[in-house]
């Protein structure tokens, strides 16, 4: 398979989402598939839902014809660059926000200390006084 000339990242691609810009990625090809939102047969909002993610799944299941499998390749602008990672920006948190989160937890313990103390005590005041009432 010959490589095209340009290498697209799966984050450049998720950069083009909307109906006036439109890339999904199909069997790590990108296609710019703008100018044909309008004429998609299942609407353009099935096609934007497959955008910024790998969508081959999502077209093969759909089972489309030979025709439409070439129509697809006149749209192809190039390939996606593998080498990369999918989506650098999803990394969940990094070791200093949890030494952040911790010391600020540890701050807000060390404040509010009384509250507990209060309900207990409050606890205690009325199951005192409601012995003896009995």
């Amino acid at each position: 398979m010959a490589t095209l000339s340009q290498l697209y990242t799966m984050q450049e691609a998720s950069l083009h989402h909307t109906k006036d810009d439109c890339w999904i990625v199909i069997d790590n090809k990108v296609y710019d598939v703008t100018s044909y939102l309008d004429e998609h047969p299942g609407g353009d909002d099935v096609v934007l839902a497959a955008t910024a993610k790998d969508a081959t799944d999502e077209f093969e299941d759909a089972g489309h014809s030979k025709e439409a499998r070439e129509l697809l390749e006149s749209f192809c602008i190039g390939e996606l660059d593998t080498s990369s990672p999918p989506i650098p920006e999803l990394e969940i948190s990094s070791k200093t926000q949890s030494s952040d989160y911790a010391r600020m937890l540890t701050d807000l313990t060390n404040q509010y200390w009384a509250l507990p103390a209060v309900v207990v005590a409050i606890s205690v005041v009325v199951g005192i006084l409601y012995s003896r009432k009995k």
